[in-house]
Protein backbone atom coordinates (compact mmCIF):
# COMPACT_ATOMS: atom_id res chain seq x y z
CA UNK A 1 0.00 0.00 0.00
CA UNK A 2 1.39 3.75 -1.23
CA UNK A 3 2.27 5.64 1.71
CA UNK A 4 0.15 9.04 2.68
CA UNK A 5 1.40 12.76 3.10
CA UNK A 6 0.40 14.65 5.94
CA UNK A 7 0.63 18.62 5.69
CA UNK A 8 1.20 20.03 9.22
CA UNK A 9 0.53 23.74 9.64
CA UNK A 10 3.55 25.61 12.39
CA UNK A 11 2.45 26.39 15.38
CA UNK A 12 2.03 29.79 16.81
CA UNK A 13 4.66 32.23 16.08
CA UNK A 14 5.72 35.69 17.48
CA UNK A 15 4.08 37.29 14.38
CA UNK A 16 1.10 35.81 14.73
CA UNK A 17 -0.10 37.35 18.41
CA UNK A 18 2.25 41.00 17.92
CA UNK A 19 1.36 41.20 13.97
CA UNK A 20 4.37 42.71 13.20
CA UNK A 21 4.56 41.45 10.07
CA UNK A 22 8.24 43.17 9.59
CA UNK A 23 10.05 40.25 11.93
CA UNK A 24 12.66 38.68 10.21
CA UNK A 25 12.00 35.04 10.66
CA UNK A 26 9.95 34.57 14.25
CA UNK A 27 10.22 31.87 16.36
CA UNK A 28 7.56 30.01 17.84
CA UNK A 29 5.46 31.81 21.03
CA UNK A 30 5.94 29.89 24.33
CA UNK A 31 1.85 28.95 23.29
CA UNK A 32 3.75 27.77 20.00
CA UNK A 33 6.08 25.60 21.77
CA UNK A 34 3.07 23.79 23.84
CA UNK A 35 1.30 23.67 20.54
CA UNK A 36 4.34 21.40 18.98
CA UNK A 37 4.51 19.28 21.89
CA UNK A 38 0.30 18.13 22.02
CA UNK A 39 0.81 17.31 18.42
CA UNK A 40 3.56 14.57 19.60
CA UNK A 41 0.92 13.08 21.85
CA UNK A 42 -1.96 13.17 19.55
CA UNK A 43 -1.00 12.62 16.03
CA UNK A 44 -2.00 9.46 15.14
CA UNK A 45 0.41 7.81 12.55
CA UNK A 46 3.70 8.67 14.10
CA UNK A 47 5.01 4.75 13.69
CA UNK A 48 3.80 5.08 9.81
CA UNK A 49 6.19 8.34 8.85
CA UNK A 50 9.69 8.03 7.44
CA UNK A 51 10.79 10.98 5.89
CA UNK A 52 9.89 14.23 6.97
CA UNK A 53 10.31 17.58 4.95
CA UNK A 54 10.32 20.77 6.53
CA UNK A 55 10.43 24.73 5.15
CA UNK A 56 14.08 26.11 6.55
CA UNK A 57 12.06 28.90 8.19
CA UNK A 58 12.68 29.12 12.09
CA UNK A 59 9.01 28.75 12.96
CA UNK A 60 8.71 25.15 11.32
CA UNK A 61 11.96 23.42 11.93
CA UNK A 62 10.75 24.51 15.76
CA UNK A 63 7.80 23.09 15.21
CA UNK A 64 8.86 19.73 13.38
CA UNK A 65 11.78 18.95 16.06
CA UNK A 66 9.40 19.48 19.17
CA UNK A 67 6.60 17.57 17.40
CA UNK A 68 8.76 14.60 16.20
CA UNK A 69 11.39 14.30 18.46
CA UNK A 70 9.99 10.47 18.57
CA UNK A 71 9.84 10.11 15.32
CA UNK A 72 12.76 11.33 14.03
CA UNK A 73 15.93 10.03 13.90
CA UNK A 74 18.10 10.50 16.96
CA UNK A 75 21.18 11.74 14.92
CA UNK A 76 19.04 15.19 14.74
CA UNK A 77 19.40 16.06 18.63
CA UNK A 78 21.74 16.17 20.78
CA UNK A 79 23.09 13.24 22.66
CA UNK A 80 21.32 12.14 25.87
CA UNK A 81 18.65 14.01 25.26
CA UNK A 82 16.58 11.34 24.88
CA UNK A 83 15.00 12.14 21.95
CA UNK A 84 14.88 11.23 18.49
CA UNK A 85 15.28 7.33 17.47
CA UNK A 86 17.68 4.60 16.17
CA UNK A 87 16.76 4.51 12.64
CA UNK A 88 13.88 7.28 13.04
CA UNK A 89 12.93 9.06 10.22
CA UNK A 90 14.79 11.12 8.04
CA UNK A 91 14.48 15.32 7.90
CA UNK A 92 15.02 17.69 4.90
CA UNK A 93 14.87 21.28 5.01
CA UNK A 94 13.32 21.97 1.98
CA UNK A 95 13.39 25.83 0.76
CA UNK A 96 10.49 24.83 -1.46
CA UNK A 97 8.42 24.88 1.34
CA UNK A 98 8.65 28.46 2.51
CA UNK A 99 5.77 30.71 2.95
CA UNK A 100 4.22 32.40 -0.46
CA UNK A 101 4.91 36.21 0.39
CA UNK A 102 7.82 37.79 0.25
CA UNK A 103 7.09 40.08 4.03
CA UNK A 104 10.29 39.79 6.57
CA UNK A 105 8.20 37.32 8.61
CA UNK A 106 7.71 34.70 5.85
CA UNK A 107 11.60 35.36 5.02
CA UNK A 108 14.20 32.99 5.66
CA UNK A 109 17.20 33.14 7.45
CA UNK A 110 21.02 33.11 5.61
CA UNK A 111 22.24 29.33 6.52
CA UNK A 112 24.59 30.28 8.15
CA UNK A 113 22.11 31.50 11.15
CA UNK A 114 20.16 28.48 11.09
CA UNK A 115 23.22 26.34 11.48
CA UNK A 116 24.34 28.46 14.58
CA UNK A 117 20.47 28.28 15.74
CA UNK A 118 20.00 24.48 15.25
CA UNK A 119 23.41 22.68 15.54
CA UNK A 120 21.68 19.44 14.77
CA UNK A 121 20.59 19.91 11.75
CA UNK A 122 22.59 20.01 7.81
CA UNK A 123 21.55 22.48 5.85
CA UNK A 124 24.45 22.22 3.54
CA UNK A 125 21.50 21.30 0.95
CA UNK A 126 20.39 25.33 1.35
CA UNK A 127 22.19 27.29 -1.68
CA UNK A 128 23.10 30.82 -0.46
CA UNK A 129 20.49 33.56 -1.09
CA UNK A 130 17.83 30.88 -0.78
CA UNK A 131 15.51 32.80 0.80
CA UNK A 132 15.61 35.76 -1.51
CA UNK A 133 11.89 35.67 -2.77
CA UNK A 134 13.35 35.80 -6.78
CA UNK A 135 12.58 33.15 -9.32
CA UNK A 136 11.12 29.92 -8.02
CA UNK A 137 10.95 31.60 -4.62
CA UNK A 138 8.52 34.86 -6.04
CA UNK A 139 5.41 35.12 -4.88
CA UNK A 140 4.25 34.92 -8.29
CA UNK A 141 5.85 31.65 -9.07
CA UNK A 142 3.84 29.70 -5.91
CA UNK A 143 2.38 27.90 -8.04
CA UNK A 144 4.93 26.43 -10.37
CA UNK A 145 6.74 25.55 -6.68
CA UNK A 146 3.74 23.35 -5.27
CA UNK A 147 3.98 21.70 -8.53
CA UNK A 148 7.53 21.01 -8.30
CA UNK A 149 6.84 19.75 -4.66
CA UNK A 150 3.89 17.62 -5.25
CA UNK A 151 6.57 15.55 -7.87
CA UNK A 152 8.45 15.60 -5.34
CA UNK A 153 6.59 14.12 -2.90
CA UNK A 154 5.10 11.40 -5.37
CA UNK A 155 8.97 10.18 -5.94
CA UNK A 156 9.60 10.17 -2.13
CA UNK A 157 6.27 8.10 -1.21
CA UNK A 158 7.60 5.59 -4.03
CA UNK A 159 10.77 5.26 -2.71
CA UNK A 160 9.30 4.52 0.46
CA UNK A 161 6.79 2.18 -0.83
CA UNK A 162 8.78 -1.43 0.15
CA UNK A 163 9.79 0.28 3.93
CA UNK A 164 7.99 -0.07 7.30
CA UNK A 165 7.24 3.70 7.01
CA UNK A 166 5.83 4.55 4.31
CA UNK A 167 4.25 8.08 4.84
CA UNK A 168 6.03 11.53 4.62
CA UNK A 169 5.37 14.47 7.30
CA UNK A 170 5.37 18.23 5.51
CA UNK A 171 5.74 21.04 7.54
CA UNK A 172 4.72 24.54 6.13
CA UNK A 173 2.75 27.44 6.72
CA UNK A 174 -0.89 28.19 5.83
CA UNK A 175 -0.89 29.57 2.59
CA UNK A 176 1.18 27.85 1.03
CA UNK A 177 -0.52 24.66 2.18
CA UNK A 178 -3.51 26.05 0.71
CA UNK A 179 -1.70 25.87 -2.85
CA UNK A 180 0.22 22.75 -2.23
CA UNK A 181 -3.33 21.07 -1.45
CA UNK A 182 -4.86 22.34 -3.63
CA UNK A 183 -7.60 23.46 -1.82
CA UNK A 184 -7.87 27.16 -1.34
CA UNK A 185 -10.22 26.48 1.49
CA UNK A 186 -8.00 24.70 3.61
CA UNK A 187 -7.34 26.83 6.99
CA UNK A 188 -6.21 24.18 9.80
CA UNK A 189 -5.25 25.51 13.45
CA UNK A 190 -2.01 26.06 14.25
CA UNK A 191 -0.09 22.80 14.46
CA UNK A 192 -2.74 21.41 12.83
CA UNK A 193 -2.75 18.66 10.28
CA UNK A 194 -4.69 17.09 7.38
CA UNK A 195 -3.68 13.39 5.47
CA UNK A 196 -3.50 12.92 1.97
CA UNK A 197 -2.84 10.55 -0.33
CA UNK A 198 -0.71 11.07 -3.82
CA UNK A 199 -2.67 10.47 -6.91
CA UNK A 200 -2.56 11.54 -10.64
CA UNK A 201 -4.55 13.70 -12.10
CA UNK A 202 -6.76 13.31 -15.24
CA UNK A 203 -4.01 16.31 -16.97
CA UNK A 204 -1.38 13.80 -15.51
CA UNK A 205 -0.31 16.27 -13.28
CA UNK A 206 0.50 14.68 -9.77
CA UNK A 207 -2.43 16.01 -6.70
CA UNK A 208 -2.93 15.73 -3.18
CA UNK A 209 -6.22 13.84 -2.37
CA UNK A 210 -7.72 14.67 1.17
CA UNK A 211 -7.99 11.17 2.99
Amino acid sequence: MAGRVHLVRHSEAVHNTDHDFNRLDPELTLLGQQQAQELANIFPASDEVGLIVTSPLRRTIQTTLLAFADVLDQRYFDEGSGKGISGGAELVLDPGLQERSALPCDTGSDPQVLEATFPGLDFSGLRAGWQVKEGLYAPDAVEDRARKVREYLADKIESLKDRNRRDVVVVTHGVFMKILSGDPAIDLPKAGWRSYSIEQGEDGKVVLVST
